[in-house]
């Protein structure tokens, strides 16, 4: 049984880059996504509940304390099928920060990004995307 294609596009892609913190003091692992051309994400705090935001979460990792995560602001778009009205979305490449504090060595930290893309005629079911961070403490 193979899985058809639409169901696994993504709409936005990972730009996995191996991070370098001191080990024991508080630093930031800095991740960056592309938002594929001709779509938008809403932000992580959308300005309608309708709306799915834009959420990561990551799996508990020996030797690394996180802190909550730090979003980006969206930007203020109005679209064609609700124009007096200006959504708060991602578009092109945004960055996500989370502050942590890790323990000397080298770490896998295991997340998902969930989010729901749009382009201006529709918005399309919420997708999770996989995140991989390689951390090295020294």
């Amino acid at each position: 049984m193979s899985i058809s294609p639409a169901k696994t596009k993504q709409y936005i892609t990972y730009v996995a880059e191996e991070q370098r913190l001191t080990a024991g003091k508080k630093g930031a692992l800095v991740l960056r996504f592309q938002v594929n051309e001709g779509f938008h994400v809403n932000s992580h705090t959308p300005k309608s509940e309708l709306l799915i935001p834009t959420n990561i979460a990551f799996q508990p990792a020996a030797g690394v304390t996180a802190s909550p995560v730090e979003y980006p602001t969206g930007t203020a778009y109005s679209f064609s099928f609700e124009p007096n009205e200006k959504l708060d979305v991602y578009t092109g490449s945004f960055t996500v920060k989370v502050p942590v504090v890790v323990e000397a060595g080298s770490h896998t930290i295991n997340g998902v990004l969930r989010y729901q893309a749009c382009d201006k005629a529709a918005c399309y079911p919420p997708k999770s995307l996989p995140v991989q961070v390689l951390v090295t403490a020294k």
